[in-house]
């Protein structure tokens, strides 16, 4: 048994309140106590019999802890990049313009398909390391860039077996085969969501968490998404939804009535979304660096005056976002959509966790995962300021990685 005690933390953010001259003891992999330094126990049963038996101290000098963020919506695994199409973006080109050029997510699955198993595994372990290094100890991991049943059970075990390797964040696996229409059913969209919706099964006991679907009229329709939704959660897996469509298609009322997990990158709500939202608490999860690619803000300031649930993702993948870097995140959040420094700081801690219907982190309180970051700086205020602020030590479960 180890107890590790952090002392002199100068604020700390525990994902719902800020605590000042704060401590806080870790037993092995678990917050033991957190509180303000003056009320430090001498003794907690079970844990130690008197302080004196903490086996290392850790002074953070004045600084500022928070839990290790969360990033809750993100597609590390894919080979290849779309450089040349992001420059077509930044020209002005619309996304007709791409696809006719033969641009977009087809682009990244005939890459992927043809990238040995090897070299795809070493990218993604890469990528999924600069994470760690910004600050995120879990993160919300999609396939999507295969496509075909083997490739995306493939991505699955990928990511699995990465997650036990050192350094890694903790990962929420989600199965993701809607992410396009593959090029051999070209024309046949229901065919193809049907013939993925007879992947879940496997896709679970692989050890896929969740089955998201990107609900769009060019891509797959509410009543697709449902149909698909419906079995993952018949199989046990959670469900969430790219709700990418206008509100008029109604994809953000279905997952909401559906019980859906979360709903992401939800660009646009009108009154009934918001209502119905907001009387199932289904959580939304916003990324900024999509918003300012669509040029399309979502109503983060609406969903949370309405008593809305908001995370907070990265979006990375390799057509719109290459951030791993969940503080640029918060940053954009309090710039971008009319949140205050401790909303998005929620929002990419507790917020993204419950999104991803994770209990045991996003909060420093007594029983929670020791993923704890300290950061280079003294005020939260820095977040707002730095537009993605350093990482200084990273813990997790109790242990440093970085």
């Amino acid at each position: 048994m180890t107890v590790v005690l952090l002392t002199n933390i100068g604020r700390l953010w525990t994902g719902n309140e800020l605590l000042t001259k704060a401590a806080l003891l870790i037993d092995n992999d678990r917050v033991a106590w957190v509180g303000p330094a003056a009320e430090l126990p001498q003794r907690i049963p079970g844990v130690m019999e008197d302080l004196t038996e903490v086996d290392e101290v850790v002074n953070i000098g004045g600084g500022l802890l928070t839990p290790g963020l969360v990033d809750a919506h993100c597609h590390p695994v894919y080979a290849g990049d779309r450089y040349a199409e992001v420059n077509m973006w930044a020209q002005g080109a619309t996304r007709a313009d791409i696809f006719a050029a033969g641009g977009g997510v087809s682009t990244t699955v005939t890459i992927t398909r043809g990238t040995d198993p090897w070299t795809l595994c070493n990218a993604v372990r890469e990528r999924l390391r600069h994470w760690v290094l910004s600050g995120s100890t879990t993160v919300e991991a999609k396939t999507g860039y295969h496509l075909t049943r083997d490739g995306e059970l493939a991505d699955v075990r990928l990511l699995r077996s990465l997650e036990e390797e050192p350094g890694m964040p903790r990962l929420h696996v989600t199965f993701f085969p809607a992410h396009g229409v593959p090029p051999e059913f070209f024309g046949r969209p229901k065919e193809y969501v049907s013939t993925a919706a007879s992947w879940l099964s496997d896709a679970a006991m692989a050890g896929a968490d969740g089955v998201d679907v990107y609900c769009d009229n060019q891509q797959f329709t509410t009543e697709d998404a449902h149909m698909l939704l419906g079995v993952g959660q018949s199989v046990g897996l959670r469900t969430t939804m790219h709700a990418c469509s206008r509100p008029r298609h109604g994809a953000v009322r279905m997952a909401a009535e559906l019980g859906c997990s979360s709903v992401d990158l939800v660009h646009e709500v009108d009154d009934e979304d918001l209502l119905a939202l907001a009387a199932t608490r289904t959580p939304v999860v916003a990324c900024p660096t999509t918003a300012l690619h669509e040029r399309r803000t979502p109503p983060v300031r609406a969903l949370l005056d309405h008593g809305v649930p908001v995370g907070l993702g990265t979006d990375h993948n390799p057509g719109q976002s290459g951030t791993t870097s969940m503080p640029l995140v918060i940053s954009l959040a309090v710039s971008m959509f009319e949140m205050t420094v401790q909303e998005a700081l929620n929002a990419a801690t507790a917020g993204s966790a419950h999104a991803l219907g994770l209990s045991d982190r996003g909060m420093i309180t007594p029983g929670s995962l020791a993923d704890l970051v300290q950061w280079d700086a003294d005020h939260e205020g820095a977040f707002a300021w730095s537009m993605g602020l350093n990482a200084l030590r990273v813990w997790q479960g109790g242990r440093t990685i970085r």
